[in-house]
């Protein structure tokens, strides 16, 4: 009931910003910053409430990664989610057009089409879709609608309040403030900026799909390995070696 109360009380807490530039189309991102994030999954809980997410599924979540080398263990939270590619593989393979990007580049999933094969989930080469296998019933006390079940799942930028001018909630429930979501073709915007000034990266760019999710301080062995675990609550160690030092 506190994570739910705390996902509804974030409505009235953060707008979007409106872009300064007349005309111009919206392209949604999110920078998520490593140095800031402490892995309390606050974004997972709120994600989980937010949408009535049954137990063993996830919109978001957040990997642990440890990095051994000799006796030091160095311990890596990454957040991760959708990454709203703007060549998403998943739009690609599905053979009813029930995944599709909008002009935003928020990536969808029509419940009313999807058939349940999971071709997406196979293509997604993030891990960032979750089937829907059994029913869920509406949340006491919360306006939450009962879920279709037998169909894929995932984090859609919460469209329904980005629709009303109102962020993610992931990003209005991080204590830690480590989300910062908005416009990158507004160049005012937060967002644009981090973008444009800071040493950003994507989960393993080298894959050609162009996420839109972007990360700081995010470590090269740190965003192969996070793609690796075998669940979502699995902590992933990978032995490396030592820094070189000049």
């Amino acid at each position: 009931a506190i994570a739910a109360a705390s996902a509804v009380a974030g409505l009235a807490a953060s707008k979007l910003r409106v872009s300064a530039e007349k005309g111009a189309a919206r392209r949604l991102a999110m920078v998520i910053d490593l140095q800031r994030c402490t892995g309390c999954r606050a974004c997972a809980v709120a994600c989980k409430a937010e949408h009535n997410v049954p137990l063993g599924a996830f919109r978001s979540y957040v990997s642990q990664v440890e990095l051994v080398y000799a006796s030091t263990i160095n311990r890596h939270f990454v957040p991760r989610m959708c990454n709203q590619c703007d060549r998403p593989a998943c739009t690609k393979v599905c053979p009813v057009g029930a995944t599709s990007k909008r002009e935003d580049g928020a990536v969808l999933v029509r419940k009313d089409r999807c058939i349940g094969c999971r071709y997406c989930t196979v293509a997604c080469p993030y891990g960032a879709r979750s089937f829907k296998w059994r029913r869920v019933a509406s949340g006491d006390g919360f306006d939450w609608p009962a879920r279709k079940y037998g169909v894929v799942d995932k984090c859609d930028l919460c469209v329904h309040r980005l629709d009303k001018g109102i962020e993610p909630a992931c990003v209005n429930t991080c204590p830690a403030k480590a989300r910062v979501f908005g416009d990158l073709n507004d160049s005012e915007s937060e967002v644009s900026r981090l973008v444009s000034g800071e040493a950003v990266t994507t989960l393993v760019p080298e894959l050609g799909t162009r996420p839109s999710v972007f990360y700081i301080n995010l470590h090269h062995d740190v965003s192969h390995a996070s793609l690796g675990a075998g669940s979502r609550l699995d902590v992933v160690q990978v032995n490396v070696r030592p820094p070189v030092e000049a």
